[in-house]
C-alpha cells in the first residue's frame, strides 16, 4: 500500500467537487494501492448516498460510483485492508486526547489517521485541513 486516503480524498478521486482534478491527478500517479478499510468503505458509501439525498447527485450517478468503487476494490486499485479495532481505538484516544482541544477534529477525521498509524502506512492523502494538520502531528507525511 502506497497511502491511506480519507473520505474527502476519495470523494474527490470518484465522484465530482472542486478537489476531483488533482485527486484524479495524484490517483493515476500512484504505485501502489490505496488501503481501503470499513471505516473508509461505510463513510464513502454514505458519503455518495447523502450527495443523492442533498440532490447534488443522481441516482444514476451514485449507483454507477458505488459500482466503481467496488470494481476497484476487485482489480485491486483499492486494497481492502483489515484493521485492529481495538488499535484504532486507541490510538483514535490518545490522538484525541492531545489534539482535539487545539486543532477541533471531527471523530471520524481522528478514526482515519489512527487507522493509518494502526496500520503503520506513512502517506496520508487528505483534502480536509483539520485532518491535515492531525495527520501531521500524528507523524504522517500528508498530500496535497
Amino acid at each position: 500500500m502506497v497511502a491511506y486516503a480519507d473520505t474527502s480524498f476519495l470523494y474527490s478521486l470518484y465522484g465530482h467537487d472542486a478537489n476531483s482534478a488533482q485527486a484524479r491527478t495524484m490517483g493515476n500517479a500512484l504505485k501502489a494501492p490505496l488501503a481501503f478499510t470499513p471505516l473508509q468503505r461505510h463513510e464513502l458509501r454514505n458519503a455518495f448516498r447523502l450527495a443523492l439525498f442533498r440532490q447534488v447527485m443522481t441516482l444514476e450517478r451514485c449507483q454507477a460510483v458505488l459500482d466503481e468503487v467496488e470494481a476497484d476494490t476487485k482489480t485491486g486499485v483499492l486494497l481492502e485492508t483489515p484493521v485492529s479495532w481495538a488499535e484504532v481505538y486507541a490510538e483514535a484516544e490518545a490522538l484525541s486526547a492531545a489534539h482535539t482541544k487545539t486543532l477541533g477534529t471531527r471523530g471520524f477525521d481522528v478514526l482515519h489517521v489512527a487507522a493509518a498509524v494502526a496500520l503503520g502506512i506513512k502517506n496520508f492523502l487528505t483534502f480536509d485541513n483539520r485532518q491535515k494538520a492531525l495527520a501531521v502531528k500524528a507523524g504522517l507525511k500528508v498530500k496535497p
